[in-house]
């Protein structure tokens, strides 16, 4: 019996020292969040060249680095963006293979969409090694949500069929959402990415290079800012207090000129006049001059 608490004791420290290696081995996340200026892979679903259909690894999801064709011509990397910079990123496909091609079919068809990916939060250094270089299945059993893990991005990229060759709006805006500091700071809540009609499409066919031009912009927590006025545009506070600064400034203006100006310039003209006017009465003959009781003299020549 006396051996009995201390085997307790000690069936209670195995116990929980294996569950917290369980616990550390099923979370992919490190504590931390991003912090600025931080790398994020953008990983996209593997999806076959036939069908355009997602490849599966043991029934989960296998989704691979961006571009699948060796990476941006400009950085020899996959596709990266960096936590909290707006930038324009370049990532040019410098060869455009058969299967790549019948994927970008799928996508600008929306047969299939551009399913891609970025991690919520950093992961650690196996789990970002092996999004790099491998590719990952879909990390989501056993261990939450898949905005716990990843966070979606949709490419809507558009553009047209033909025959021969495609049409591709090579111009792409990326708008990523981070949470807000007071709630998860370092933490991405949502991203999206779509094509836009900036310049006109890039004509694309089998043995081509692909220049894709990422527009990124970042906002510090979920709500999207209003940057629309509406047609014909709305009075808003700003405007108004512009409208009022303006008229001020107008005002003062012309006082100044006015009183500097203009004023000095009319009261020397009335001046003069008045001069003159004296002048020409004092050396005309024949008129008389009243005196201080209102009768006058008569100055011209008497019969």
């Amino acid at each position: 019996m006396s051996g009995y608490p201390s085997l307790v004791l000690r069936l209670l420290i195995t116990f929980y020292t294996a569950l917290a290696a369980a616990e550390t081995s099923q979370t992919p996340l490190a504590t931390a969040g991003y912090k600025v200026g931080q790398l994020i892979p953008v990983s996209c679903l593997n999806r076959t060249t036939d069908t355009g259909e997602h490849i599966t690894e043991n029934g989960q999801l296998s989704y691979i680095p961006f571009p699948p064709t060796g990476g941006c011509n400009e950085t020899g990397r996959p596709l990266e963006l960096v936590f909290g910079v707006e930038k324009d990123i370049n990532c040019t496909i410098d060869f455009v293979d058969d299967p790549f091609f019948h994927l970008l079919e799928f996508y600008v068809h929306n047969d299939a969409p551009l399913t891609c990916r970025i991690p919520t939060r950093p992961l650690p250094p196996s789990a970002l090694k092996e999004e790099y270089e491998e590719g990952t299945k879909d990390m989501t059993e056993g261990q939450g949500a898949l905005s716990e893990v990843y966070t979606p991005m949709i490419v809507a990229l558009t553009g047209t069929l033909q025959l021969s060759h495609l049409h591709v709006s090579t111009s792409l805006n990326v708008l990523v959402h981070a949470a807000p500091k007071s709630v998860a700071p370092g933490t991405i809540a949502a991203a999206t990415a779509y094509s836009i009609s900036r310049e006109p499409p890039t004509r694309i066919v089998i043995g081509d290079a692909l220049p894709l031009h990422f527009s990124v912009r970042w906002y510090p927590n979920t709500s999207l800012p209003s940057g629309w006025a509406g047609v014909g545009g709305h009075l808003t506070f700003s405007t108004l207090v512009y409208c009022l600064i303006s008229a001020g400034a107008s005002a003062a203006i012309c006082l100044a000129y006015f009183r500097g100006v203009e004023l000095p310039r009319r009261l020397k003209m009335h001046g003069k006049d008045r001069i003159g006017g004296m002048e020409r009465g004092a050396g005309l003959g024949g008129y008389g001059i009243a005196n201080g009781g209102g009768y006058g003299y008569g100055i011209g020549k008497r019969d």
